[in-house]
């Protein structure tokens, strides 16, 4: 059985994919034959040069833009995908804001967007993915989690994060339940620590950090016809690590 889905005819929407990981799933996608809408919020740029990238692998990629925390403009870009390129097949809940400082100090306005851009985003994207996915039988849900947030990981440190975190990976076991009769997955990836991170721990799992490859590979199989039983699921790309402290 091919582990690598076969994606040729599929529209695939990465959230946050001018760059870094996002962009990196955008083009693994790609070369599975999906055509990609690469959403960006502010770095049009950089998701335009991306989407050219993505074109480069045969298949069809646009740009577009949308604040992913407003479910006005949330509808607006699928409306725009789908004219476009078509309905949203696969979404990759990519798009997340980071803020490593105590909690005391986190301006509320920050606070929100943390919260907002990595919690409430993957929910009004997935709510808005799920009708056409529906209508069509089949459709694939990957939201980025944070590894050891489903034990309760928190921290006075970057608090909104963990929080927001750890309602995505509730959001997935939900939806995959709700969803079972549509042969739709959802399922999570939740990497520790990431080669393009903000801020590096003293010691690395194994040696080394998480590599954006290391990502691909479980949401490729979870876009798979080999997972297609696997749903509400969370692989932790973390090396092994214990989150004894924090």
């Amino acid at each position: 059985m091919d582990l690598l889905p076969d994606l040729n005819g599929r529209v695939a929407l990465v959230t946050g994919a001018a760059r870094g990981l996002g962009r990196e799933f955008a083009l693994a996608l790609a070369d599975c034959g999906a055509d990609v809408a690469v959403h960006y919020n502010t770095s049009g740029e950089a998701a335009r040069e991306t989407a050219a990238e993505v074109r480069e692998l045969g298949v069809d990629a646009q740009a577009f833009s949308a604040d992913v925390t407003d479910p006005t403009l949330v509808d607006d870009l699928f409306g725009a995908i789908e004219e476009e390129l078509d309905t949203v097949n696969v979404l990759v809940n990519n798009v997340g804001d980071f803020e490593p400082i105590h909690w005391e100090t986190v301006e509320w306005s920050r606070w929100r967007e943390v919260t907002a851009t990595n919690y409430e985003a993957t929910v009004l994207c997935s709510r808005r993915a799920l009708t056409p996915m529906r209508e069509a039988g089949w459709g694939r849900i990957i939201n980025i989690g944070y590894a050891s947030a489903d034990k309760g990981l928190v921290s006075p440190k970057n608090f909104p994060y963990f929080v927001a975190k750890t309602g995505v990976l509730m959001f997935t076991r939900m939806l995959a339940a709700d969803t079972q009769a549509d042969n739709i997955t959802v399922n999570a990836v939740s990497p520790y620590v990431i080669e393009s991170s903000d801020e590096f721990p003293e010691e690395a799992p194994r040696g080394r950090w998480a590599t954006y490859d290391d990502l691909i590979a479980p949401t490729l199989f979870f876009c798979s016809d080999a997972a297609s039983y696997l749903s509400g699921e969370n692989i932790e790309v973390d090396g092994g690590w214990l989150p004894e402290t924090v």
